[in-house]
């Protein structure tokens, strides 16, 4: 058998990171949740403040954590569904170090207090355009390598790829514009209701083709592979495809009901959601009936484990997402805890699990060896399970307490509860959010050494081992 060479070291460079990334990200995350609890935990350090690490947490783990993780499997698999070796490996590891410098200048920046206040846009304008010039090298890449192919067909995974760079690269740049007054401060080129609209417009999309679509990409590839079984339905794949593609675009002004908005629009965002559920659910689907043939599997690989349950908390998500998009759902939902459930989610429960299912699946065959310990995988699987369950239940129950006592009136027609009320009313479901990422941290911690000991000493060389090296 012909053994095909594929640059797979930069893939692991990514990989490595993404992991650093990803404990670093928690890390500060399990840090903010205390500081709900016991707010002087800061000891008055302004780059410890609540305002500031939450938004470095926030950077770290999307943009250290999932970013690394998309690039390196967007350029393992892109090369296998190509049957080629990857288009400029140069440009491939330039992109690495520039990506990992503007992560730690980036979250540098923040704690500084260098910030341009926009949800998942915060950096400000040099870092702007700086992500905007390492993204088109991602494109480059990327495409360039299926220009390349050696088949004719391009792969369901490699379509979801694509549409993370292109749709990704628009909504930064448009929502970036700005006009620079300093070195470190800019102002939006957009004003008012119309920068709420591109926020959002902006905002739900990065998270629809960042932490979605993308996301997707990577199950497709890497479900049917762990699996052993082909994809259940491509057809359905392909149609899943361009409903989402074409839905979620719209779905952005859900964010802003009951705002200085037209009403249209405030519509628009809302019906769009309620579509979504369609493709969403038909990819999951899809999923599920991938792996129906392999439950023997199932019962004994964590890898397979980790991808079928970031399955089904992806069906939880999408399902739960356009329900609280529905402005009688929404006036109670929206500014609560909720909303921080419904996020976490998707980002521990689909974006978390499924990435750590395709690391356990990826680094043995990148170290041409067995995973170090399954053991130490099924506990993690466990705690990221029990971590991510308590962290979602305990905002639940907070977010619907928070609506509860918001909405509540006095006879004179008057909010009932004050806010230092409605606080004091939330210290135990913080504090179990914090157990519950404690628990999550833990076993991230866990998947870090178990990967770190698979890979000990071992380099990354090919993509299909010799002979006598496992698969």
């Amino acid at each position: 058998m012909t053994v095909r060479h594929y640059e797979d070291r930069v893939v692991t460079a990514f990989l490595y990171c993404a992991v650093f990334w990803a404990l670093l990200g928690m890390v500060a995350g399990v840090w903010v949740a205390a500081e709900l609890v016991w707010p002087t935990i800061d000891f008055g350090i302004p780059a410890l403040s609540f305002g500031r690490l939450r938004t470095a947490h926030t950077t770290l783990v999307l943009f250290g954590f999932g970013v690394s993780a998309l690039i390196a499997t967007a350029i393992y698999s892109v090369q296998r569904t190509s049957h080629v070796r990857l288009f400029a490996p140069g440009l491939a590891w330039a992109l690495f170090w520039a990506w990992q410098l503007a992560i730690v200048l980036g979250a540098a920046s923040i704690l500084a207090g260098w910030t341009s206040a926009k949800e998942y846009a915060e950096l400000e304008w040099p870092f702007d355009i700086a992500i905007a010039v390492a993204w088109v090298a991602f494109a480059v890449i990327f495409f360039g390598t299926i220009a390349r192919r050696k088949v004719e067909p391009i792969y369901i995974s490699n379509w979801f790829y694509g549409a993370l760079i292109i749709v990704v690269a628009m909504l930064h740049i448009v929502n970036s514009l700005a006009l620079p007054a300093t070195l470190g401060k800019s102002y939006s080129l957009f004003a008012g209701a119309q920068d709420a609209v591109v926020q959002w417009w902006y905002g739900h999309n990065a998270v629809g083709f960042l932490l979605t679509g993308g996301f997707l990409g990577m199950l497709y590839y890497f479900l049917p592979k762990q699996a052993e079984q082909p994809i259940w339905s491509y057809r359905l794949s392909i149609v899943a495809f361009w409903a989402f593609v074409y839905t979620y675009i719209w779905a952005g002004p859900h964010h802003l009901h009951y705002h200085a908005v037209p009403e249209w629009v405030q519509s628009l965002g809302m019906v769009m959601s309620l579509i979504l559920l369609a493709p969403s659910w038909a990819t999951m689907v899809n999923g599920i009936m991938t792996v129906a043939g392999a439950a023997k599997k199932l019962r004994t690989d964590p890898a397979l484990k980790f991808i079928v349950l970031a399955l089904a908390f992806y069906g939880l998500a999408t399902f739960e997402g356009p329900m609280l998009a529905i402005k009688s759902v929404n006036v109670f939902s929206h500014f609560t805890e909720w909303t921080i459930g419904h996020v976490h989610s998707g980002a521990l429960g689909w974006n978390a699990l499924i990435t750590f299912g395709t690391f356990y699946f990826l680094v043995p065959r990148l170290a041409g060896v067995p995973l170090y310990s399954t053991r130490l995988a099924n506990v993690h699987f466990w705690l990221a399970l029990a971590g991510t369950m308590l962290y979602v239940l305990a905002m639940w129950g907070a977010g619907v307490s928070q609506g509860v006592l918001w909405l509540s009136l006095d006879d004179l027609g008057e909010v009932r509860f004050s806010f230092n009320d409605v606080m004091a009313a939330m210290q135990p479901y913080y504090l179990l959010r914090l157990l519950a990422g404690l628990a999550f941290l833990a076993g991230t911690v866990l998947m870090a050494v178990n990967l770190a000991k698979t890979f000990a000493g071992r380099p990354t060389a090919v993509a299909m081992p010799p002979a006598g090296r496992r698969a």
